[in-house]
């Protein structure tokens, strides 16, 4: 495997060909295959030659569906990497890229293929695609509807205008058709984190008193979040609207839902913040439905989603014996887990789907934990040559690469009446900077090497036994070598 990654990192012609005749994606073991797909998604500088080899291996053949799914995910991504590279229309291995995931889009049948390929455009980010998103976030079911909401909420702020706002009003006041509260929650973040207009603000803020005591607690600490936090776009409406007596009083803001939101700074420099941010939405018996923590980066305007892990369990009332909230679908009982790392929408990973497949998991579980993404990726590599004003040249090379390997777990014990889940990162960063003065009379190299490794370790446990859930969770962070 890490010879592979190592050939995807160099990306010469002699490396992709070497690729090309050695992986055959009718033999090869899945593990190899999802290895050579996330080293080329995660690629900083991916070629036109890259796309080209991932749609050869891609196109025409029977494939696991694991492997088809993360390639449509990796070719999402590095279209979307070649078009900021400012060569989209200029290559035709990017115009068929796109051009597979559309096509792909409109002839998959299964709800699980509509939301890789959605995903897909999320990773691309196109502008282009942003009507195609918008039909599926408003017209979709549950599933599909909140992976073309999570496919918009990827794009910078400049591509969320009136067109966008306009759909996910409809979808957060349910305009034409009702929605679930996890679709109705992400398209109201889009209207807080985008230029919100007071009266967005305000609409929300009287629409959270309407809904169910959970969802409006969720809702309310993710508005007065955006009061605390110094970057947030909202800040300044919200801290405008506080002012008002009848929005900023004890009715409005005193939910006693048990569901959180959380996000606060890591570190702060003068070019650099980066946040921890932790949401949890749980059911009206008490059962937690959504689990999503973050890490960002935000610089200069700009905001990199370094890990975004999401835990989401459904149908869970029905197997606890509790009733389905008036007006709502009953939903197919599911586990699964989705992240982003990097900028980059991994496959997501289903832990069970319906009561057969959860009892054939508890009874023939391994005990081991599903692996997310496991390998070694160059995520930086500079390469610039500076003249000075004596005349003089300097070079200079920045590489940097991560060995990443996440890891998570659920498990269930219906005896017990226990739930667990476990979410484990461990990460090694590795960056070498090397600045070269070469002139006729005179050389000199300037080296530095930095190594960094940490383990994130996230567990939640819920007892169901009785009501209310009792439940505990836990941030592990183990100490951090920097060298």
């Amino acid at each position: 495997p890490f010879v592979v990654e190592a050939a995807v990192a160099a990306q010469s012609l002699a490396s992709l060909a070497a690729l090309s005749d050695f992986l055959d994606f009718s033999k090869e073991p899945k593990s190899l295959l999802e290895t050579f797909l996330y080293a080329a998604a995660f690629s900083p500088r991916p070629s036109g030659e890259l796309l080209r080899l991932v749609l050869d291996k891609l196109g025409g053949k029977q494939l696991a569906p694991e492997v088809q799914e993360t390639g449509i995910v990796a070719l999402g991504s590095l279209v979307g990497k070649l078009c900021q590279q400012k060569l989209c229309g200029l290559q035709q291995e990017v115009e068929r890229g796109v051009e597979t995931i559309l096509t792909g889009l409109q002839a998959a049948e299964e709800e699980s293929e509509v939301v890789t390929y959605l995903l897909a455009l999320g990773n691309a980010m196109l502008p282009e695609t942003i009507p195609t998103l918008l039909d599926h976030a408003e017209e979709g079911p549950t599933a599909i509807t909140a992976a073309a909401i999570s496919a918009l909420r990827r794009f910078p702020t400049g591509h969320i205008f009136g067109k966008v706002k306009r759909a996910m009003r409809r979808i957060f006041h349910e305009n034409r058709k009702s929605y679930e509260k996890t679709c109705r929650l992400a398209a109201a973040e889009i209207l807080l984190d985008n230029e919100p207009s007071p009266t967005d603000v305000i609409n929300i803020l009287l629409a959270a008193n309407e809904l169910e005591m959970e969802t409006a607690a969720f809702l309310l600490l993710k508005i007065q979040n955006s009061l605390r936090a110094d970057h947030h776009p909202a800040r300044k409406i919200m801290k405008d609207i506080m002012r008002d007596p009848r929005i900023n009083n004890y009715n409005f803001f005193s939910k006693a839902g048990v569901s959180s939101s959380f996000s606060g700074p890591l570190t702060v420099t003068q070019d650099l913040l980066s946040t921890f941010g932790m949401d949890l939405l749980f059911l009206e018996g008490g059962f937690l439905r959504k689990s999503v923590s973050d890490f960002s980066l935000l610089s200069h305007g700009r905001r990199l989603r370094a890990a975004q892990v999401t835990i989401e369990a459904q149908g869970m009332e029905s197997m606890l014996g509790e009733n389905v909230l008036e007006g709502e679908e009953e939903a197919e009982l599911m586990a699964g887990m989705s992240a982003v790392f990097f900028d980059v929408q991994l496959r997501p990973i289903v832990f069970f789907q319906g009561y057969t497949d959860l009892m054939a998991k508890v009874l023939l579980s391994s005990g081991e934990p599903t692996s997310v993404v496991k390998g070694n990726l160059l995520l930086m590599d500079h390469h610039q040559v500076i003249p000075l004003q004596s005349g003089l040249q300097v070079t200079v090379k920045l590489q940097g690469a991560l060995g990443l390997d996440i890891s998570a777990d659920m498990d269930v014990s219906i005896w017990e009446q226990e739930l667990k889940t476990s979410i484990s990162a461990r990460g090694s960063l590795a960056v070498d900077f090397q600045a070269e003065l070469d002139a006729p009379f005179l050389q000199a190299t300037m080296r530095r090497q930095t190594e960094l490794e940490t383990s994130i370790h996230f567990d939640t446990m819920l007892r169901f036994s009785s009501s209310p859930v009792l439940m505990c969770l836990q941030l592990r962070k183990e100490h951090v070598p920097y060298k």
